[in-house]
This record gives structure tokens, sequence and C-alpha cells, in this order.
């Protein structure tokens, strides 16, 4: 018998991070009736205190710690589940430079079990939603990327990624589960990790540190307020199948913006939000281009508005406001994460530094 509206089960994997944690509190802000299921290896990257409270001690809440790669406890979970969204991954393009292992295990070895549990119950599976990432992309190689740009990953991480993006693919292909890939571009906002540009930059200007820049400063990113994302997963994980199943979408603002240009934003967004104590060091232009390093990278979302008539509400300029002033407000959330910001990598010409 299938289930009502009322009964859904919808399970996130990765949930205990940025973006899951911030797609999980949207669907139970949003569908109080559903239960909800997350499952996480709390990496270093995931943090319990990212789940709020109110949804950790709710009756339609379940935390079950564990690693994706368990291909029995993720059956058992995919059993339950009427809409599954697999975020669970490492997802740092220079900390998989330092150790690559990890991240195929998960990215590659994990979606596989995810994809196979789907399999496996896909009669009463709705939505199976894989969360890749811009990354696989590479490089611009036209000013915005659509969805039928070619894959160039340029990064360990972003090989595993598109490795796990292929895999998807062909699970569909093969057994017609109703699988739809995401492919967000830059997110950003409250509770993401220090190891990236934003929060890195605004707990520098909180320590006193110079904001260190990768070569000129000059490669862009497409940045979008995660909100956003969490609305278009809403709207994919709830459309009509003929519109999704089978489709790829890019997520993201279609708005590049330098590193160097960010570097000169958040200061001056501190100092609107009232925050004259906190001294600014000038940043410097002393470290290396990044390995794997991706200098063009903006987003052609014109699929998913003609589709399902999403369209980014938070401005750049809005959300840059509300993620400074959370991390201003939540020292207490990433000093014991300071040591986690900066990994030592080998570039080509055999160096090591901090990146």
């Amino acid at each position: 018998m299938e289930q009502s509206v009322a009964k859904k089960t919808v399970l996130l994997t990765g949930a205990a991070g940025f973006i899951g944690s911030h797609v999980l509190e949207h669907f139970f802000n949003k569908y109080p009736e559903y239960t909800f299921i997350v499952l996480d290896a709390l990496t270093y990257a995931g943090d319990y205190r990212n789940i709020p409270k109110n949804i950790a001690a709710s009756p339609n809440f379940r935390f079950v710690y564990g690693d994706v790669r368990n291909a029995k406890l993720v059956d058992t979970l995919v059993a339950q589940a009427n809409i599954i969204i697999h975020f669970a991954a490492e997802t740092h393009v220079t900390r998989s430079i330092h150790d690559d292992t990890v991240f195929f295990e998960t990215d590659i070895i994990g979606t596989q079990r995810v994809a196979a549990a789907v399999v496996n119950h896909r009669d009463h599976i709705e939505r199976f939603i894989h969360i890749s990432t811009s990354e696989v992309y590479g490089t611009a190689l036209q000013e915005k990327m659509n969805e039928d740009h070619p894959l160039i990953p340029q990064s360990p991480y972003a090989a595993a990624k598109a490795g796990a993006d292929r895999l998807v693919m062909s699970y569909y292909i093969t057994y017609k589960i109703p699988t739809v890939i995401v492919r967000p571009f830059n997110m950003f906002g409250p509770r993401q990790h220090l190891e990236k540009v934003i929060p890195r930059f605004v707990t520098s200007c909180v320590l006193g540190e110079p904001l260190t820049v990768h070569g000129t400063g000059d490669s862009k990113r497409d940045f979008t307020y995660v909100t956003d994302l969490a609305r278009a997963l809403d709207m994919i994980a709830h459309a009509p199948a003929e519109k999704v199943v089978g489709e790829i979408f890019n997520v993201g603002s279609s708005n590049a913006i330098s590193v160097k240009d960010l570097a000169e934003i958040i200061p001056s967004t501190i100092s609107k939000l009232n925050k004259p104590e906190i001294k600014f060091t000038s940043y410097a232009v002393n470290i290396g281009n990044r390995p794997g390093q991706v200098f063009r990278h903006e987003s052609d979302s014109s699929k998913i508005e003609r589709t399902l008539g999403w369209k980014p509400e938070i401005s750049f300029e809005d959300g840059i406001e509300r993620c400074v002033a959370w991390y201003l407000e939540n020292e207490d959330w990433w000093r014991s994460k300071l040591w986690m910001r900066c990994v030592p990598i080998e570039t080509e010409d055999g160096k090591i530094e901090l990146h």
C-alpha cells in the first residue's frame, strides 16, 4: 500500500554537515508531518551541533551514527524511506590533494551503496536526489556552464565526484530508479566549515590575521546562499516525476565573484555590521596557486528555472551579511575548528605550502 503524503520519510545522508543540515532544517519546518532520518559518520566536516535542537528533540527525527559505505546499514535505512537526498561525501579540493584515498572510498563506494539500496527498494522510493558538484566541470570552456558542459575534473575531489555522478546516472539508465542529479555551485552560509574561503576570511578578520589569497586572487566562483539550494531540492523532491527523473540540474546564482574581491567585501561587511573592535590586517597575496585550481566557474541555471521556476531569492549582498553576522555571533562553534582551516600540500614544483 502506497504511503500517504502525511507519512513520507526522508533519508538524508551526511546531513550533520553544512549543506545537509540546512536542507534538513528547511524540510523539517515545511513538512512537519514527515519523518526524517539522518545518517552521518561525523567526520571532521560533520558536527552534531549543526542539527537544530528542536529537530534533534523531535519524535519525527532520528539520527543514525554510521558510515555510508556500510552496505547493510544503508540498505536498512533506505528500506524505510520514500525520498533519499544523498549528501554524504568528502568535499574539499585541498584536502583531496593532501590525502585522496578517503575521497574515492566515500564519494564513489558510498554512493554505490546508496544507489544499490535504492534499486533494492525501488517499489516505494519516490525520489533519489544525488548531490554532485559543479567542480566536475573544471574550468569553464564558455562564459557560463550548463549541464551539457564536458566533465573535466581538475582535482582528486572533483574526479571522485565525477565518478559518483556518472555512477548514479548509470544506475538510472540500467534500473530506471527515480534519480535526479544536482550540481550545486559554490554554496555559502552559516555553519560552513572553516576550510572554505568565506568562513576562513571571516575568522581571519576576527583573529587579526592576513587574508591569504591563492595566486593573484582573480579566480572566480559562483556563490549561492545555502537556503536557495534547500528550496531547489524541495522543488525537485516534490515535482512530478516526468519533469525531473533522469535529469541533471545546475543550482547557482550565475554571478561569479573573484576571491580577490571577496577579500575586500568581507572586511567591509564586518565594519558595516558595527564591529569596529575588530582590527583588520591587510590581506596578502602570498600563497601560490593551488594545484588543480579552477579559474573560471559560473553557472547557467536556466534549466531548473525553465523546469521548476526556481531562481535564487537571496542576493549575494544579503547572504554575505547574514553569513558574516552568524560567524561573529557564534565563535564558540568555530574556535574549536581552527586547526582544520589549512592543509599542507605539495605544489607542482615540490614546495610544501599551507592551503
